[in-house]
C-alpha cells in the first residue's frame, strides 16, 4: 500500500525522491493538446461542452498525480511511454508535487465554476488560458512555474531543479547568451508582424458553403457572398457583449 501512494521515485545516487521531467513534460503536452482543442471550441463556437470534459480529465488527472502517485497518472503513463528511449532527466519531487498542487487547485475551482455553478463567460476562458500557459511553459521551455514559486517560498528548499535553475552558477556559459543581434532580429519580427497584420486581417479569404446553407445566402455591403448560418453570433460573443463587432469582423 505504501508502494502505492509514495510519490518520486528512489533512484540510487540521488539523496531525495524524483520525477522523470521528461515524462513530465510528455505529459504537460499531452494536456496542453486537449487543452488548446476545448479553449478553440470555446473562445471560436462559444462550445463549453469540451471544456467540462476537459476540466474533469485535469482534475482526475492532477488529483491522481498529487493524492496518489504520478506513476498512476493517465497523461503521466502516456509520456513516460513517448519518451521511453530517452534518457531520464531526474528532477526533485517535493517542488513538482507543490507545482502539480496548483494544477489541481486550479482544476477544481474550475470545476465549481463551471460545472457546479454552470458558469462560462471570461472566467472560464481565463481559467483555461492559466492551464495553457503553465503547460505551455513546461512543455515548451521545461519552465516549471510552480516550481519557481516553490522556490521562492522556501527558498534553497528545491534540490535538482529543471535545468538546474535552483543552482544557477555565477557566470552563464556563452551558449545562453543574448547580444544586440538576436534582439534587434526580434524586434524587427515584432514590427513586421504589426505593420502586415492589418494587411492581412482586411483580406477576404474564399468561405466555404455548405449543402444546408446554400438555399441561403447573404451579401455583405463589400459583396462578398456568405452563408447565412456564418452570421449565427456565438454565445461567447454574446456574453462579452461583443456580438456587434463580431459581425462586423466576419462582414455580416
Amino acid at each position: 500500500m505504501a508502494r502505492v501512494f509514495d510519490f518520486g521515485e528512489v533512484v540510487e545516487g540521488y539523496p531525495i525522491r524524483v520525477v522523470n521531467e521528461r515524462e513530465a513534460r510528455a505529459g504537460a503536452g499531452i494536456l496542453l493538446l486537449f487543452g488548446l482543442i476545448a479553449f478553440s471550441q470555446a473562445f471560436l463556437n462559444g462550445s463549453f461542452a469540451m471544456t467540462r470534459m476537459v476540466i474533469l480529465v485535469f482534475a482526475v488527472d492532477f488529483a491522481l498525480r498529487v493524492l496518489v502517485n504520478p506513476r498512476f497518472a493517465p497523461s503521466l503513463i502516456l509520456g513516460r511511454y513517448m519518451v521511453r528511449k530517452q534518457v531520464p532527466d531526474y528532477v526533485g519531487a517535493a517542488q513538482k508535487r507543490f507545482a502539480w498542487g496548483l494544477g489541481l487547485a486550479i482544476a477544481l475551482f474550475m470545476i465549481v465554476w463551471n460545472l457546479v455553478l454552470n458558469q462560462a463567460g471570461p472566467v472560464a476562458l481565463l481559467g483555461c488560458v492559466t492551464c495553457i500557459l503553465l503547460l505551455f511553459f513546461e512543455t515548451s521551455f521545461g519552465i516549471c512555474v510552480g516550481c519557481a514559486i516553490y522556490n521562492w517560498i522556501w527558498p534553497g528548499q528545491a534540490q535538482l531543479c529543471p535545468g538546474g535553475v535552483c543552482e544557477v552558477p555565477a557566470e552563464r556559459p556563452s551558449i545562453t547568451r543574448l547580444g544586440w543581434a538576436q534582439g534587434a532580429v526580434v524586434l524587427a519580427t515584432l514590427a513586421a508582424i504589426i505593420v502586415v497584420s492589418p494587411v492581412v486581417a482586411g483580406m477576404q479569404g474564399p468561405r466555404y458553403m455548405g449543402p444546408g446553407a446554400a438555399t441561403q445566402a447573404l451579401v455583405t455591403a463589400e459583396g462578398v457572398v456568405v452563408a447565412s448560418s456564418d452570421c449565427v453570433v456565438p454565445a461567447f460573443a454574446k456574453a462579452l457583449g461583443h456580438a456587434e463587432e463580431w459581425k462586423l469582423h466576419n462582414g455580416c
